[in-house]
């Protein structure tokens, strides 16, 4: 019989887990100890999601030859206390738990180095869902190698997932780049951090706001997959 559930790849923050300002806290914090400007904070809210380096560097505006060491305090407030802070957000658990029992593979790709979105899912007892948990170097200095964006990490998380086709599910434009640079389609979620109509734009094939409507959604590519491969198998036995 021919598997025609379709694997999920999730982005972490803003996807799965609710930072709970343990994020933009963290940085915040970092910022201040370096006696830095501390930008408003939707300009924090906007650096959850891409990399760190890249966002303090762009979005805070930290001169060049600073970003490491604030990179370097800001990981050391979010291991002690952002993590804590965090939350699943609504729905989070019993979707997984459904997944789990019908036999759906999981996979989270993250911009969030990879040993502490490990943590993080351990800390919501969830990690064991997942067949591939795929982040970052947990060197995200401006010289480490940048070849860890989005697109490579989606691209590891299929290939953990024996490159079967998946929809990615994500928060911001980048999770539904990495998406479409892989052949995949990625479901948006309102409850993260993305502007009003930045999902859309960016192409994501449905934006979904609650956990229930999210299992609906991708339940529908199911369907839609399933009729594909029943087509292309009675094509085969003309």
């Amino acid at each position: 019989m021919t598997q025609t559930t379709v694997p999920v790849i999730f982005d972490l923050d803003g996807t799965l887990v609710d930072p709970a300002g343990g994020i933009t806290g963290g940085i915040s914090a970092a910022l201040r100890e370096m006696d830095l400007p501390v930008p408003e904070q939707a300009v924090l809210n906007s650096m959850v999601g891409p990399k760190l380096s890249d966002s303090l560097l762009h979005l805070a505006h930290v001169p060049e030859a600073l970003v490491n060491e604030t990179i370097e305090r800001y990981r050391r407030h979010y291991r002690e206390t952002g993590i804590g802070q965090s939350k699943l957000y609504p729905g989070i658990y019993e979707l997984l738990q459904y997944f789990a029992a019908s036999g759906r593979a999981v996979a989270v790709a993250t911009q969030k180095p990879q040993s502490i979105a490990r943590l993080v899912l351990e800390h919501h007892h969830i990690a064991d869902f997942f067949v591939s948990i795929r982040g970052a170097a947990d060197n995200e200095s401006l010289e480490a190698n940048t070849a860890s964006g989005k697109i490579e990490i989606v691209g590891a998380a299929l290939s953990d997932l024996n490159s079967q086709p998946a929809v990615m599910v994500g928060d911001r434009h980048q999770d539904v780049a990495g998406a479409m640079a892989n052949g995949l389609d990625c479901i948006g979620v309102s409850w993260g951090f993305a502007p009003d109509g930045e999902l859309e734009e960016a192409g994501a094939v449905a934006v979904v706001h609650t956990a229930v409507e999210l299992r609906t959604k991708i339940e529908e590519l199911d369907a839609v997959r399933a009729t594909a491969l029943s087509e292309v198998q009675n094509d085969g036995s003309l």
